[in-house]
C-alpha cells in the first residue's frame, strides 16, 4: 500500500491562490471555507527580502493528534495512511480543531462537521488523475506521490532539495516544505 505525501516549494509558490480554488471546487467548499490557508513571511535580509508564501493544508500526520481526541473515531486512518474524516460519525465537537497543531481544519457551516485535506483521494486511488492543488499549481511547486517508493517524483525531490516538515518534529507530517 502507498504512503501517500506532498512536498511544497515555498520558493516557486507565487501565492496565486489556485491550488486554493482548485480545491475549493473539487471538494464543493463554500467561498469562506477553504482546505488550504496561506500564510505570508518575509525572508532575507535588506536588500534582499522577499516575501514566502506558505500554503498549509492538512499534514496527514502519522501520530495526529486530532484521531487521538476524537470522541467518535469519525477521525481516522484510512488503509492508505491518509488522515481522514467519516462525516457521518462528526458530531462536530471541535476536539480536533483544538489539538491540531496546525489549524487547518475546516467546520461545515451547513452540517457543523469538521473536515480538512483529503488528498483527493479518489482521484489518487485509480492513478489517472492527481490531487486538484497539484494539477493547478502554476509554478509546479507540488509534488505528490509516495514516501515509500524511493524511485517516486516526490521521494527523490525531498532528498534534492533536503525538504522537511514545516513544523520539524511537532508530528510525523507527510508534508514537506522548501524553504
Amino acid at each position: 500500500m502507498a504512503n501517500y505525501g506532498m512536498l511544497i516549494n515555498t520558493k516557486k509558490c507565487i501565492g496565486c491562490y489556485a491550488c486554493r480554488t482548485a480545491c475549493q471546487r473539487q471538494n464543493d467548499l463554500l467561498p469562506d471555507e477553504a482546505f488550504i490557508r496561506f500564510e505570508e513571511r518575509e525572508v532575507g535580509t535588506f536588500p534582499r527580502v522577499r516575501v514566502e508564501h506558505v500554503p498549509l493544508q492538512c499534514m496527514h500526520c502519522e501520530d495526529a493528534p486530532c484521531v487521538s481526541v476524537c470522541p467518535t473515531g469519525a477521525a481516522k486512518y484510512g488503509t492508505d495512511g491518509i488522515v481522514e474524516v467519516d462525516q457521518g460519525r462528526c458530531i462536530g465537537c471541535l476536539y480536533c480543531v483544538a489539538a491540531c497543531p496546525y489549524q487547518v481544519r475546516v467546520r461545515n457551516s451547513q452540517t457543523g462537521a469538521v473536515d480538512k485535506c483529503r488528498f483527493c483521494t479518489v482521484a489518487a486511488e485509480d492513478g489517472t488523475k492527481m490531487c486538484s492543488c497539484v494539477e493547478a499549481c502554476l509554478t509546479g511547486c507540488r509534488i505528490f506521490g509516495d514516501l515509500d517508493d524511493p524511485d517516486s517524483e516526490i521521494s527523490k525531490a525531498i532528498v534534492e532539495t533536503g525538504a522537511a516538515p514545516i513544523a520539524g518534529d511537532l508530528t510525523k507530517a507527510k508534508i514537506y516544505y522548501v524553504r
